[in-house]
């Protein structure tokens, strides 16, 4: 199903709103909060739900021992999972990170960790590079913002990431 702008305006702002009732519940822990990068106005399909079920397993395993808390939220808009963790902010970092740079569908994770400011922690931050374009050797800012591929390029390798994935 598509989504309209303001539907992905909205759900911006209600993650947002969660992350920060889980940051002042959770004053002395760290809030990770998983995303998939799906682009284009069809945010929840069969790729994107197969993405988030690998994302999600690869955050339990790798942030095992560590969970306080893990909640998901499966709408129209995207998948969403925000865990809670003992870890500090920096090695929570690495973790995502790493987990983005090495799964076989990590280029699809968004993986944030949230301040206590509500800012996302930046991979500069713990000594990572900026993460590379899907299609090509860019920075994915730099692709995304100049639009650099279209929609069916980035949608055809995808659909191939998930397929050779699940086989």
């Amino acid at each position: 199903m598509e989504i309209t702008l303001d539907q992905l305006l909205a759900s911006r702002e209600q993650r947002s709103a969660r992350q920060q009732e889980l940051l002042n519940d959770n004053p002395d822990a760290t809030l990770v909060c998983l995303t998939v990068i799906m682009p284009g106005s069809v945010k929840r399909n069969f790729f994107s739900l197969i993405t988030a079920g690998a994302a999600l397993q690869s955050m339990i395993e790798r942030y095992n021992g560590t969970i306080l808390h893990l909640s998901t939220r499966d709408l129209v808009t995207g998948y969403e999972a925000y865990l809670i963790t003992t870890l500090d902010h920096a090695k929570a970092k690495e973790i995502a990170s790493n987990i983005e740079d090495t799964h076989p569908l990590g280029r699809l994770f968004d993986i944030d960790v949230i301040l206590p400011d509500g800012v996302p922690m930046s991979r500069h931050q713990v000594g990572c590079s900026p993460r590379r374009c899907l299609l090509c050797d860019n920075d994915a800012r730099f692709c995304m913002r100049n639009r650099t591929h279209s929609s069916e390029e980035l949608h055809n390798k995808i659909k191939d990431m998930v397929n050779a994935y699940v086989q």
